[in-house]
Order: C-alpha cells, then structure tokens, then sequence
C-alpha cells in the first residue's frame, strides 16, 4: 500500500498540480496566526502550547479518518493516503520552476531567470550574476527536493498511515511561521516551533544526504557531509546541501551579492563553479533518489509479502 499511493500521488501531481495545497497551506496559516495572536506573551511555554494545539487536532483528525476509512474498506484507506500526499508532496513545482530558470539562462535573459528566481526564494536577487543565479538554483532546488519529496516519504514509511506526512508538512510551516522572526532567543514564541522540526527532520534530512551519496559521487559527497556541513547555520541545511554539492561535484555557498553588498556563505562541496549545465546535473541527481527511493520501497514490499 505504501508504494503504491506514493506512485499515484507523485503521477496525480505530475498531472494535475494540486491548487487546493495553497489554499490549505493559506487556511492553516491563518489558523496559526490566530494561535499566535491568543499565546505569545513571550513566554515559551506558551509557544508550545500553541504549537501542540495546532498541530495535534490536524494529526488526530487525519488518523481518525485513516482508521474509519479502513474500517470501511482498506481500498478507502488506500485512497485517502494518497489524497494526503498529494497535498504534501511539491515535485511538480520543482521540476517547473528549475526548468524555467535554466531555459531563461541558456537563452541569456538574466531578468526573467531573476524574477523566477525572487518568486522561488521571495528575496531581492537584482543584483545576481549567471553563476550566482545557478548556484542558488541548485541550492533552493536541493533542499525543495527534500521537503517537498524524501522526507516526506521518510515520514510516509516512519509513521503508520498518512500521519508522517501531515506531521512533517505542519511542522515546517510552524518554523517558518513562528519561529523566522527576527529574535529568537531560548525563552521566544517561536523557539519550540523551530526546535520541534529540526527534532522532526533529523532522520529525514539524514536520509536525503545518505540518498543523494548514493544517488551521486558517493565520496566527494560523505566528504563534504563529514567535513562542511557542520560550518552552515542550518544544520540540516547544510548536511543536504554538503552532501548534494558532492554528489554533483559543483561548489556551492561561497559569496553572494545583495543590495548592501556581499555576505560570506560556508562553501561547500568540491569541484567545478555551478553553471547552467549543473542544473540540469541536479535534475538528474533528484530523479535517480527519487528512483532509489521507489527500489528501495518495493524490496520493503516484497520482503513483507515474503513474509
């Protein structure tokens, strides 16, 4: 049943991107914000009482479901798996807006591939060269890969039913809602909401590394993992972006220009600068994880009917 509704809901999304996430996405938000408005008092316990009441009634609601579903017929089950991930899952959106930016840089319109790019990652790139433009490209399209795919099938096999999914979605959407804001100390409103989902993606980032390794340049990639991820702020940023960098032996990080100037970045991986050519690389590299994943997901199968 696991690959099976994984399948269907990767070809339901490659047919019929899913417009109703966003606007789900946009419900929960307002949902949140409305949590954020009644709890924060600047005490963290409060934070985390908001984010137990945000996200649990969904998991509990999604489980309930699940269960009632599979009373009624397993194939219902089957079917509302399925609708959960097509919600969760975004490899469609990746694939358009990564062959967009690269059409945009073969043909040398640097504009549009910096107005695709600010509409992706929703800060000012006026200021971004070719390679720049590439470098970030890789980047955005490495950690959306994992996010919006492999952890989320990390998720989909970890937790029993459509719960995994539900859980890691919510999660990220609290980090970036509650705990973005400018000041986070031990004590702020959104602290637990960022802990809680570096605790959430620990396996998942891990198991995107470990694929892309495989996927890719397997040495240059555990090099760059053991070596250079640990210098990025976002742990698990830098653990999949390190680890990514090596499977494609590009170089990633380094310096980028903004409106105030420049600002350092670790580098990471090894290799060549990043170029137009290396997206397509990086294309490459996320559908053979993805391929990886599906293989690996069929021998689990297998071995349970073996069973």
């Amino acid at each position: 049943m696991t690959l099976s509704s994984l399948i269907f809901a990767l070809l339901l999304e490659q047919w019929r991107p899913s417009g109703d996430r966003n606007r789900i996405v946009l419900l929960f938000l307002s949902y949140a914000d409305a949590l954020e408005r009644y709890f924060n008092t600047g005490a963290r316990r409060h934070g985390v009482a908001a984010w137990i009441v945000a996200v649990v009634p969904v998991l509990i609601l999604t489980g309930w479901i699940y269960y009632l579903l599979y009373n009624l017929s397993p194939l219902l089950a089957w079917a509302w798996n399925v609708v959960i991930l097509y919600l969760t899952i975004g490899f469609r959106q990746f694939g358009d807006l990564f062959t967009e930016i690269k059409d945009a840089l073969r043909n040398g319109d640097l504009l549009l591939a910096r107005r695709l790019l600010r509409g992706w990652c929703g800060v000012p790139v006026d200021e971004l060269g070719s390679q720049e433009i590439a470098r970030n490209t890789i980047e955005l399209g490495l950690i959306h890969a994992h996010r919006y795919v492999f952890a989320i099938i990390v998720c989909f096999v970890v937790l029993p039913g459509p719960l995994g999914p539900v859980l890691y979605r919510l999660a990220e959407l609290l980090s970036e809602r509650w705990g973005s804001r400018a000041e986070q100390a031990p004590d702020a409103f959104g602290h637990f909401a960022t802990k809680a989902f570096e605790v959430i993606d620990w396996i998942p980032a891990r198991s995107t590394a470990v694929s892309f390794a495989i996927a890719g340049n397997f040495e240059d990639a555990v090099y760059c993992w053991r070596a250079q991820a640990a210098s990025w702020i976002d742990q698990a940023e830098g653990i999949i972006l390190a680890s990514g960098a090596g499977a494609l032996g590009v170089r990633l990080g380094d310096s980028l220009r903004e409106h105030a100037g420049q600002y350092h970045r670790p580098e990471l991986g090894v290799g060549e600068e990043a170029d137009m050519d290396f997206l397509q690389s990086t294309v490459g590299l996320i559908w053979r994880t993805l391929v990886l994943w599906l293989l690996l997901l069929l021998l689990l199968e297998i071995a349970s009917w073996a069973g």
